[in-house]
């Protein structure tokens, strides 16, 4: 099959996007920055979706759904709010079409100008706030823990599939809290939702931190995030949790009557990760073959692929694997069985190696007679006959066995593309060279964060959550420093 990808270490980025196509995830749209999400790229996002909707329940949160358009005067009442996003608005200014005089098309009834413009939500504060002034009167109507899965529009110029572009899926979160307290704790606690997600079923690990005042979600007090190192040495970010105050509160007059009996803003947050994670999965843990997915959020986790000569083979093979599969899905793995007789099995080994499925089963005539598979793995391309006895507790452990492989693997490339610095020489060298996170000393100030990032393209991923509070010099101006910083050049 003429499906060869360019090797990573050729060229990544086009690797990266021939990988996304041949792999049948995605591609781009007739629509200029955004893309058609294809089947098998969005199972991958239904099992994301699946497994975090169901960790927001735990939690305690309920889904609704808001508006896709927001009035344009909405986003002038959050003064940071606009600015962060008005280059990325898309504005609707009519709503109908008509023929033209000429007969060759349709053009825009000018009749039909809106009385006011809408924005297609590029991120719903605004209008979920002017929605909770009427649901919340009192402290009994808190907190407020809702969540919506929706689609966002993000006006982008140089667009990368999943990673980047105009129109993209995601999930956020929007909470109310009588407390600040309260919204803090929400706020730590989604965020490490997201990076137990990120663990334990993408096999990312992550660092967790916060923003500086200059990298904030516009509108937010606070901005806490997971930082991801993808295997070209730039970072990921890949979820967020925003402490907003009271400013969309107040922005909204979002009154509530406390316990006391006293009138009171309340206080807010925000969450949410989008279709960028399935860029993640992608850059995190492939190789030069294709995808490698953590069986987790594998759409298939087992394929079954049958080795034969002629009709009375496939016959024999076929009463055996579909036998193994109705095995297997009793316990809930998923299963597919490729009995195609339009391609030859080494055509098939390559394609599910290229998609990425964890386990491939090659049965064959000889496997028959000897009670017997061969089992592929994807993670590491080693293969070897099993019995077929106990097949399903077999799997089951191969699959968690290759779920901790994928992540232990992206844990020491992390750990192997970590380094400390104590010189701007040092920074720029690494940076420049390397790749990879950077932890050094910064003095806090926004100038000096700037004229880094101006001079080497690297940015101050996040401030780490649990980092040691260790006095030193700031690598740029020389001055005092309360502890080290994570940097790196990012997507």
């Amino acid at each position: 099959m003429a499906k060869e990808l360019t090797s990573r270490s050729e060229n990544y980025s086009q690797w990266y996007n021939e990988l996304v196509v041949k792999a049948d995830l995605a591609e781009n749209s007739a629509v200029r920055g955004c893309m058609v999400i294809k089947p098998y790229g969005y199972s991958i996002w239904e099992k994301m979706q699946a497994t975090l909707d169901k960790m927001f329940k735990e939690t305690g949160h309920v889904n609704a759904y808001f508006p896709l358009f927001i009035p344009k005067s909405f986003f002038s009442k959050e003064a940071s709010h606009v600015e962060g996003f008005a280059k990325e608005c898309a504005v609707i200014t009519h709503y109908r079409l008509k023929n033209n005089e000429n007969g060759t098309g349709v053009v825009v009834d000018p009749e039909a100008k809106l009385e006011e413009e809408l924005i297609i939500r590029p991120t719903s504060e605004t209008i979920i706030w002017n929605t909770y002034r009427n649901w919340i009167q009192s402290y009994r109507d808190l907190p407020l823990l809702i969540n919506q899965w929706a689609n966002v529009v993000r006006w982008e110029m140089r667009t990368r599939l999943f990673l980047r572009t105009a129109e993209f899926l995601w999930q956020e979160g929007h909470t109310a809290h009588a407390t600040k307290e309260e919204a803090i704790e929400e706020t730590i606690k989604m965020i490490n939702v997201y990076a137990r997600f990120a663990e334990e079923y993408l096999g990312i690990p992550v660092i967790i931190g916060t923003k500086t005042e200059s990298e904030r979600f516009a509108g937010a007090l606070d901005t806490y995030c997971i930082e991801a190192l993808m295997q070209d040495g730039k970072a990921l970010q890949s979820g967020t949790s925003h402490f907003l105050g009271q400013n969309f509160a107040k922005a909204f007059d979002v009154k509530f009557t406390n316990k006391e009996g006293k009138l009171d803003y309340v206080w807010a947050t925000s969450w949410g990760v989008s279709t960028r994670l399935v860029g993640a999965l992608i850059m995190a843990h492939s190789d030069d073959n294709g995808l490698v997915l953590p069986p987790r959020l594998a759409p298939i986790q087992v394929v079954i692929v049958p080795i034969y000569k002629n009709n009375e083979q496939l016959e024999k093979i076929s009463e055996k694997a579909l036998q193994i599969k109705k095995e297997l899905e009793k316990i809930e793995i998923t299963v597919k069985y490729d009995d195609r007789d339009t391609h030859k099995p080494g055509w098939k080994f390559a394609e599910y190696e290229l998609k990425g499925v964890p386990v491939r089963i090659a049965i064959g005539p000889r496997d028959l007679e000897n009670n017997s598979v061969e089992i592929a793995r994807r993670d590491t391309l080693s293969k070897e006959i099993i019995s077929s006895n106990n097949l399903g507790e077999t799997i089951v452990k191969l699959l968690d066995d290759i779920q901790t492989n994928i992540y232990n693997k992206a844990l020491i490339f992390r750990e192997n593309n970590t380094f400390t610095v104590d010189t701007y020489d040092e920074f720029k060298e690494i940076i420049n060279n390397k790749g990879g996170f950077v932890l050094a000393h910064w003095d806090g100030s926004a100038e000096t964060e700037l004229k880094i990032k101006e001079e080497t393209k690297a940015t101050i991923r996040c401030i780490l959550l649990d980092g040691e509070k260790e006095e030193g010099t700031c690598i740029y101006s020389g001055k005092p420093s309360k502890q080290r910083v994570l940097f790196a050049k990012a997507y």
